[in-house]
């Protein structure tokens, strides 16, 4: 899927991994569901705009979360 920026309008570059300093595991996002294994979890990515810098995140597998 082609990510487009949202200051400027150009195809952002994506899978970048995201990691935080003082941490090498990175973020996680994550959602509790019903009943003991049930919880949900993926590692977010980035895109990246080669023309101003904007950065995105974003997760591959989205379609297992549930609202």
């Amino acid at each position: 899927m082609k990510r487009i920026c949202n200051q400027c309008q150009t195809e952002m570059i994506d899978d970048y991994k995201v990691t935080v300093e003082a941490d090498i595991s990175g973020l996680k996002i994550s959602q509790k569901g019903k009943g003991f294994f049930n919880n949900v979890s993926a590692k977010p990515k980035a895109s990246v705009c080669p023309n101003c810098g904007y950065v995105a995140l974003y997760i591959d597998d989205f379609k297992k979360f549930q609202q």
